[in-house]
């Protein structure tokens, strides 16, 4: 594993991993775009039924994540991707054959999102974990950072893929492409050769001395990403990340729309141009990371996201060809920062986490970072409400700027590279 460009490409487990959660990934996008609409147009689902539909897309991160970080840890990792996988393609063949018998309806449609959710959850970890068993420590970049590609790429075609699929065959049935999908992604992960070795064995062969009591389990993945340095400051450094990130999301479409006023054209213009910006930071982060050092990266990228944000609250101040100008650079800007930061810090919290340690790593994380989105969307809308959006948004800016200021603060900043030799166990 030589570290250079493309050299994982030539290696066949990381292709097929690659291509394996490129599929995953695709159809996970598609699903989130098509079940919305099938709630809004087939079941005539109202605003509150439409919430709850959304809300519950945070479930599995808060209630599944620890459970799943154990799972993933006791048991090979390869099969459970797959499982998740393949569960996630039998639920959504559900769907239209609940159509087809009459039976679809919203609390249906709920229990089919939570099922898809917790399969989501466990795929989305399990991958995080499974990869450094695919690549070495030193590549772990490079690996990160193609599947960030996959990541942004899924993003940005998977909601119009959607559409066009629901256009063509009806929301029920559209979801019959993902179920393929999700087919395909189970073969190139299972065709994945691990060395056995790097692998724990199958919980049901390994004798009763070696199956510790599972919540001293979960207890031991908490402990370590609150133990240990380097993972408790990129934790709480994501934490305030996305806290200010999701307080600003509820009061910025109100922001653009009602207070600038925008048309629908500058608006698709705004929210394509993250999709970009993700793509190209994918495609850059190994570059800057050789360029840079670790820590340097690591507090740059968050300065310079939590600096773009302020762009959006300036906008108020210029006129409208210059604001929507402003905005798309701040989203722009944004989304290459925060994809070059999440390959980086991804990588590294991987390289220090030691093999036996990976999946509650991610999943104590995953929970972490994800469980407070709704806390975060919480106070937005009613510091938008009470005040004004361009208050929340500028509140939410400097709270994206305090995650930068937390993280410089820390020894990370002085870091210069990611460690390419396994951590003890």
């Amino acid at each position: 594993m030589n570290g250079q460009p493309g050299s994982l490409f030539r290696q066949a487990n990381f292709r097929n991993l690659w291509f394996g959660q490129t599929l995953s990934l695709f159809a996970a996008e598609i699903t989130a775009g098509v079940i919305p609409l099938l709630a809004a147009l087939t079941l005539n689902a109202s605003v509150l039924e439409m919430g709850v539909l959304s809300a519950v897309s945070f479930l599995p991160y808060l209630v599944v994540s620890l459970f799943a970080g154990v799972w993933l840890d006791r048991l090979p990792k390869r099969p459970v991707i797959v499982a998740a996988d393949l569960g996630r393609g039998i639920l959504l063949l559900l769907v239209p054959l609940a159509a087809v018998l009459d039976l679809l309806s919203m609390p249906f449609l709920l229990v089919i999102a939570v099922l898809i959710g917790v399969g989501t959850v466990i795929a989305d970890i399990g991958s995080a974990s499974f990869l450094p068993s695919v690549v070495s420590r030193r590549d772990l970049v490079d690996g990160n950072g193609k599947l960030e590609i996959s990541n942004n790429a899924s993003r940005m075609a998977g909601e119009a893929v959607g559409g066009a699929l629901v256009q063509v065959l009806t929301a029920p049935f559209a979801l019959l492409f993902n179920t393929v999908a999700y087919a395909l992604s189970a073969v190139f992960t299972q065709r994945i050769k691990v060395d056995p070795h790097a692998e724990p064995e199958d919980e049901e062969e390994q004798p009763d001395a070696r199956k510790p009591d599972f919540w001293r389990e979960v207890g031991e993945g908490l402990r370590f990403v609150f133990g240990n340095p380097i993972v408790r400051t990129l934790a709480i450094t994501a934490l305030l990340f996305n806290l200010f990130t999701f307080f600003i999301e509820p009061v910025f479409l109100i922001f653009i729309t009602r207070t600038l006023a925008l048309e629908p054209i500058y608006i698709g213009l705004i929210l394509s141009s993250s999709g970009v910006g993700g793509v190209v930071g994918a495609v850059i982060s190994g570059w800057v990371s050789r360029k840079l050092p670790l820590g340097t990266l690591l507090v740059v990228t968050q300065w310079l996201a939590g600096g773009a944000s302020l762009l959006v609250p300036v906008a108020t101040l210029v006129p409208k060809p210059a604001a929507v100008v402003l905005i798309i650079v701040m989203h722009f800007v944004d989304a290459v920062m925060v994809i070059v930061y999440n390959v980086n810090q991804r990588s590294y919290r991987s390289a220090v986490t030691p093999d036996a340690l990976q999946g509650r790593m991610n999943a104590s994380i995953r929970m972490i970072v994800m469980g407070v989105c709704p806390l975060g969307a919480l106070l937005g809308g009613v510091v938008g409400n009470v005040l004004s959006a361009t208050t929340a948004l500028i509140i939410g800016s400097i709270g994206i700027l305090s995650s930068g200021v937390y993280i410089a603060c820390t020894r990370i900043r002085s870091v210069k590279e990611i460690p390419t030799e396994q951590p003890a166990a």
